[in-house]
């Protein structure tokens, strides 16, 4: 029904004109209209953030020793992969820490916000047919991605402003200017990515191959940045390569410069050219890769719901297993240098030693820590997307039709349940032995293949817990399917930042990752252990219940 009022909205104004950006200004009043309450959400949650940020750095910085120590901690591998480049460290204010510490993070939570609006807004929208009726009213060919990229420039704008109004609010004694060139700067960053989804909704066909490409290229971006800043203290030539890089380069708080964001502005213009051009030679509705032929009869496999199931989601698994593997393996290749560089820090920072002690074995552990909680944040995020796909078979009606055969509810959800579990168990198990494999490779044998196969052991019911929350979510209320995202979010702040901000024990609780413990360091609690397993079959076991009582959504 939403894209008939669409439909009938910019019919007029399609009267009046032929061009391809005919009824954009249309299509932007209806996209601000059906997601007011997701932009809302946003700008609340990324503003709040900007916000507490601020305060718990003003906070620890009030004592100069922890400012120091902080200071050190952002010259180890671990604090310039989470971090940045390393400006201003000999004065450490709460200005330069929110450079140095927050754009990285704010760049990639807005950089994901891009994605998935400019993928909801147009291939997603073809995918599902409503684009068509809409451009049947007379709407221009590249009138939805503009109207898309309009709204998104306008929530980036938004966020930009009441960002550093809230950080200057917050602060104490933060300059305007360099508040506006942290915010200003990671939205145009963030922008090139809502762009890159712009050329993919062209090429892929599917809106989940679009915006698995798009998040590929985010993880490349933020591995680039991440080796490049490593090999030199300020950023290497590889760090421009990135987009991260360029909010960065800005120095805000240090030395405030805006032409890096020139670059942002650049590579957005040109990747929204491309994708203009993409877009007039394409067919509607299709891609620029075409799909590849099925075979002219089904299997007899297919009658059973979990074939089905792993058909729908094995090439989402197999182009998250290769993206994140080779990511991950990469950053196994990395260790001889990183306990090379931690030496020197010690070694050359007297405040850094009275830290971290005099050894650079445990830092490199608390590195390869860092990282494997970051790669097991990407697996329960993949366990979101897939835990969500039974929401979006039912309101494509191709649930309804399943289970119109000889299925039982149980049979069908407990098939796509299974599909993505085993899909989360691959990925976390690829993630976790590329990143030991790419170490073995270049001659780092102080974790053995056993050490990170108890990682996995005790990493996976805690990722699992966000596939059972989103599908116990799916059968009682699935209109809030997506709340599970607000935990994943939440578990990374907790998990980045939680020493800093302070928070209690039952807040860090909260956390299905703070009941794993510390790979490599920390000895194993069973009994953490056994109540995440007891959460992570409770929750699916509670959305079968959930699921057989309530009536399915019909088309």
């Amino acid at each position: 029904m939403s894209a008939a009022v669409a439909a009938n909205a910019v019919t007029e104004q399609g009267r009046a004109g032929s061009s391809t950006l005919t009824g954009t200004w249309r299509l932007v009043r209806f996209i601000v209209r059906r997601d007011r309450v997701r932009i809302v959400v946003w700008a609340a949650s990324v503003v709040a953030f900007y916000a507490y940020f601020t305060f718990a750095l003003d906070t620890v910085f009030a004592d100069p020793v922890a400012r120091q120590g902080r200071a050190a901690v952002m010259e180890t591998p671990a604090g310039i992969v989470m971090g940045g480049p390393g400006y201003g460290l000999d004065d450490y204010t709460t200005g330069v820490a929110i450079a140095n510490e927050g754009i990285v993070w704010m760049v990639l939570a807005l950089a994901v916000m891009s994605i998935l609006h400019v993928v909801r807004h147009t291939r997603a929208e073809e995918e599902s047919g409503r684009s068509e009726l809409v451009r049947a009213a007379g709407v221009g060919r590249h009138a939805p991605a503009t109207a898309a990229v309009i709204t998104l420039v306008a929530m980036q704008a938004l966020i930009a402003v009441v960002g550093a109004l809230a950080m200057v609010g917050v602060g104490s004694e933060l300059d305007v200017v360099d508040s506006f060139g942290v915010t200003i700067g990671s939205g145009l960053s963030a922008l090139v990515f809502g762009a890159v989804a712009v050329v993919f909704c062209q090429v892929m066909e599917h809106g989940r191959g679009a915006m698995g490409a798009s998040l590929a290229v985010l993880g490349l971006a933020f591995v680039v940045r991440a080796v490049g800043d490593m090999r030199e203290l300020g950023g290497s030539t590889l760090s421009w390569f990135s987009p991260f890089a360029w909010a960065q380069q800005m120095r805000s708080f240090v030395d405030l410069r805006w032409w890096p964001a020139l670059l942002s502005v650049a590579a957005t213009a040109m990747l929204l050219w491309l994708g203009s051009v993409l877009a007039s030679r394409r067919d509607f509705g299709g891609g620029m890769v075409a799909s590849r032929p099925g075979r002219a009869g089904a299997r007899s496999s297919l009658r059973h719901p979990f074939v089905l199931a792993w058909q729908q989601q094995r090439g989402a698994l197999m182009w998250s297993s290769l993206g994140l593997g080779l990511m991950w393996f990469a950053t196994g290749t990395l260790m001889p240098e990183i306990g090379t560089m931690i030496g020197d820090i010690v070694a050359d920072n007297p405040a850094a030693e009275q830290i971290f002690g005099p050894g650079s074995s445990a830092l490199s552990v608390t590195f390869l820590g860092v990282m494997i909680l970051f790669s097991a944040l990407c697996c329960a995020a993949y366990a979101i997307v897939m835990g969500g796909r039974p929401n979006g078979e039912e309101r494509a009606g191709r649930a309804e039709l399943a289970l119109s055969l000889p299925v039982s509810r149980p049979r069908w959800l407990g098939s796509q349940l299974l599909a993505a579990g085993l899909g989360t168990v691959v990925l976390l198990g690829v993630s976790t032995y590329g990143m030991w494999l790419g170490a073995v490779t270049v001659g780092w044998t102080d974790q053995t293949f056993a050490d990170y196969t108890v990682v996995i052991v005790n990493y996976l019911p805690a990722v699992l817990v966000y596939l059972g929350l989103t599908s116990a979510l799916f059968a009682w209320f699935p209109r809030f399917t997506g709340v599970t995202w607000a935990l994943l979010a939440y578990t990374f702040v907790v998990g980045m930042f939680g020493g800093l901000f302070e928070l209690p024990d039952w807040a860090l609780r909260l956390s299905p990752f703070d009941w794993v413990p510390g790979p490599f360091l920390d000895d194993v609690a069973v009994g953490d252990l056994i109540v995440l397993w007891a959460v992570a079959v409770a929750l699916p076991v509670l959305a079968f219940v959930g699921f057989r009582r309530r009536d399915v959504v019909t088309t």
